[in-house]
């Protein structure tokens, strides 16, 4: 099976979209439990929800695998990005429910980890790798757009509902202030959604990886609520008509990172 999908843009913008997958092996499934099986932290139909994106001239890279069979968006170490505070790991043994993900109630050992690292997480951070720096060399400046969608209430990771849209940038860290000047000023603009900045998700091992302002390359996070475009409870259905009342919104962010990535190449 293909580790990743990628659609090559024209544009200085680089769509990741590390959660949206959903194979296991068969190997691997059947040591896993039915609760598993359901997938319930995938960021489900996220790539759908961006698929006008492609007319706007953004690359997108999208994984096949599961983050139940390595997650994407955390270090190869596995350590926590968000020190004291509850998450789900590398090679993650239970969901955000607290169900556990395999049979033996254990998750893969120190050798398997290493196997998917190499056949599933490597590929994918070298293309990422590859990619953003091919954008640099052709526009003078690149951003990586990390989306991602959950649940709109997890009390493992979150007290409450969270936000609508939730921008995460590791505390200004990863992209110039300018660029979250513009994101922010397009989140004022629409009145339908609540929004925060480096509220709980401050942006997960790919934005503060990639984020580096001082060579050129521009990260940030968007953490979408699912109940925005689909039902966060199975079967995870999409729902067209919500998800048409977001997209604009999200057009004009993604149409206006374009517009600060072209101005800040010419001013580099």
């Amino acid at each position: 099976m293909q580790v990743y999908e990628f659609h090559p843009g024209s544009q200085p913008l680089l769509i990741s979209i590390p959660h949206c997958g959903t194979h296991i092996p068969d190997d691997i499934a059947s040591t896993m439990t039915p609760a598993a099986l359901e997938l319930a932290d995938t960021d489900w139909h996220v790539d759908r929800l961006y698929d006008f994106a492609v007319e706007l001239g953004a690359a997108i890279i999208k994984p096949s695998a599961s983050r139940y069979l390595i997650d994407l968006n955390r270090p190869s170490d596995g350590h926590n990005l968000y020190p004291g505070a509850d998450s789900t790991g590398l090679c993650p043994d239970s969901d955000f429910d607290r169900r556990p993900l395999y049979r033996n109630g254990s998750g893969p050992d120190a050798v398997e980890t290493a196997r998917r690292l190499e056949c599933w997480w490597l590929p994918y951070h070298e293309k990422l790798q590859s990619e953003l720096a091919s954008l640099v060399a052709a526009h003078g400046a690149a951003v990586l757009f990390d989306a991602h969608s959950i649940r709109s209430r997890v009390p493992r990771l979150f007290e409450g509902q969270l936000p609508d849209l939730n921008i995460g940038t590791e505390d200004g860290k990863t992209c110039a202030a300018s660029l979250l000047a513009a994101v922010k000023s397009v989140l004022e603009q629409q009145s339908d959604y609540s929004y925060v900045i480096d509220g709980r998700f401050k942006g997960g091992y790919i934005t503060r990886a990639y984020g580096q302002p001082d060579a050129g390359v521009h990260a940030l996070q968007l953490e979408l609520t699912q109940c925005l475009y689909m039902r966060e409870t199975l079967p995870f259905d999409y729902l067209p008509a919500q998800a048409a009342q977001l997209q604009p919104v999200l057009h004009a962010l993604l149409e206006r990172i374009i517009d600060w990535a072209h101005v800040e190449a010419g001013r580099l």
